[in-house]
């Protein structure tokens, strides 16, 4: 996970270079992303939104997530219709996400050459990509670690 911080410097710093408008409120959405570890589903964001904001409403939330996915700073995760903050939205390249099934975890991959290639081979077929989800659901180390240990035995009374 990113250090929350860091990454809204860092998130302020690029949208003041883009003359982009980083409100409290596009920061505050960012932040609870952030600092949550996995991925947030928009009715969540809007519950904690509303818990320090009475007038937030789903416009105002997902209006919000719109500009940080515009800006490179929030990843959308289809396959489960849930939001993951950027580790580094520095990187104008696509990306793939690994994630686990089980703890929720979301691991960002920048392989360019993955890219690069369904790029050249979307050329030649005609194609023109125009936005790319590459989505991994497995298992990560730590849970898969965690299933195969076996079962403390039980004590007995």
């Amino acid at each position: 996970m990113p250090d929350s911080r860091a990454l809204l410097d860092q998130a302020a710093q690029q949208c003041q270079q883009r003359g982009a408008r980083f409100t409290p409120i596009r920061r505050r959405v960012l932040e609870m992303i952030a600092e949550t570890p996995g991925s947030l589903k928009a009715y969540d964001l809007l519950d904690r939104l509303a818990e320090e904001h009475a007038a937030a409403r789903p416009p105002t939330v997902y209006r919000a997530l719109e500009f940080l996915i515009d800006q490179g700073l929030v990843h959308r995760i289809e396959s489960l219709n849930a939001y993951v903050a950027c580790p580094c939205p520095e990187h104008v390249h696509g990306f793939q996400l690994l994630i686990c099934r089980h703890c929720g975890r979301v691991e960002e991959l920048h392989l360019d050459e993955i890219n690069d290639h369904l790029a050249r081979r979307a050329r030649e077929l005609g194609f023109e990509i125009q936005r790319q989800t590459i989505e991994l659901l497995g298992q990560c180390d730590a849970c898969r670690q965690a299933s195969e240990r076996p079962a403390a035995p039980a004590e007995l009374p």
